[in-house]
């Protein structure tokens, strides 16, 4: 088996940013490891799809986002809570199905709003949040508030026709979106070469204008860096652009998927010589950033976060039954 991946090359960040980069993926990928453990114990029911592998995209995405930037994603969405500033507490919370969550218990894994933190949810139907995002992009250049709008998806999705409508639409309007394909190789299940006639995806875009490029998602400062350019060019008014952000991820599409479509060696190789929080943790310890007890300390601060988070799900309330007619609508008063 290969080495892991390191690195001598210093990077353009300063050592505070980068661990903060660390702790945040490693907040991810503790987070939802638990999460994996709760379902196990039938406590998250449902769907449950885990971002373990795939920390490197989010985490880079925001690292550039700005206060007021939106974010809309799919179903495999705990990852993106997490990295805008969504409490673990709510977020597991809803995972469970408790009064505590943000949706108060009625969304679950896949439905989980949050105005504050401009977060407008995953979206169960494949491809759905794609138009939603432009529309999130939509308002921002009507506006004229200079956010922009964050709007991912996955390489499955990418073979959606709404998609497409959207980029024509997008490129039209010049409206202020990246559209932010999470490429994890396998989409539900199917190898990207079996199910793509076109290997990069995020050239599809030149039909519509749309410029584009291919990321290594398993860098959070690559995907920094790119999503420094592709927001550079929303905010200046040239219209959307594309982010193929090739990452991978290390368990099944869901937590109910075996992933017998590829072989244990495969992960196993991918785990040691590209995992993205190992890569920073490297950084850090190479260049004299921190120690091997001072990572362990942040190790340590976060399980207990993800654990406290994990026991507050435990024993906030199921949702009472008429919480299930409450927010149906939008309040008539407020919209008056």
């Amino acid at each position: 088996m290969a080495a892991r991946r390191t690195t001598t090359k210093k990077p353009n960040v300063s050592k505070e940013e980068l661990l903060g980069y660390y702790r945040d993926m490693l907040m991810i990928r503790r987070f939802e490891e638990k999460a994996g453990q709760l379902y196990g114990m039938g406590l998250i029911g449902g769907f449950c799809h885990l971002y373990i592998g795939q920390e490197a995209v989010v985490v880079g995405m925001e690292a550039a986002a700005e206060e007021g930037d939106k974010r809309i994603t799919s179903y495999r969405d705990h990852g993106h809570m997490l990295a805008c500033g969504m409490d673990p507490r709510g977020v597991m919370a809803e995972l469970t199905g408790r009064e505590g969550g943000y949706s108060r218990g009625k969304g679950g894994s896949m439905h989980m709003f949050s105005k504050e933190k401009h977060f407008y949810g995953g979206h169960g139907i494949v491809g759905a949040q794609v138009p939603l995002g432009a529309g999130l992009a939509f308002a921002n250049k009507y506006l004229e508030n200079g956010r922009v709008s964050f709007t991912y998806f996955g390489d499955g999705a990418a073979n959606q026709g709404q998609v497409y409508e959207t980029f024509n639409m997008a490129a039209l309007w010049a409206l202020p979106v990246i559209f932010v394909i999470e490429n994890n190789q396998y989409a539900m299940g199917t190898a990207q070469a079996r199910s793509t006639s076109s290997q990069e995806i995020h050239e599809r875009g030149k039909a519509f204008g749309i410029p584009g490029e291919a990321v290594d998602g398993m860098d959070v400062l690559a995907v920094k860096a790119a999503s420094e350019k592709a927001i550079a060019h929303c905010r200046a008014g040239k219209g959307p652009y594309i982010l193929e952000v090739k990452t991978y991820r290390y368990r099944g599409h869901s937590m109910s998927d075996p992933a017998k479509y590829r072989t244990r060696e495969e992960v196993q190789k991918v785990r040691e010589e590209r995992d993205p929080i190992e890569a920073v943790r490297q950084l850090l310890l190479t260049g004299n950033h921190a120690t091997e007890d001072e990572l362990k300390a942040v190790d340590k601060e976060i399980k207990d976060i993800v654990n406290d988070a994990a026991e507050f799900s435990k024993q906030s309330p199921e949702p009472p039954l008429d919480e299930l007619w409450t927010d149906i609508y939008a309040d008539a008063a407020q919209n008056a």
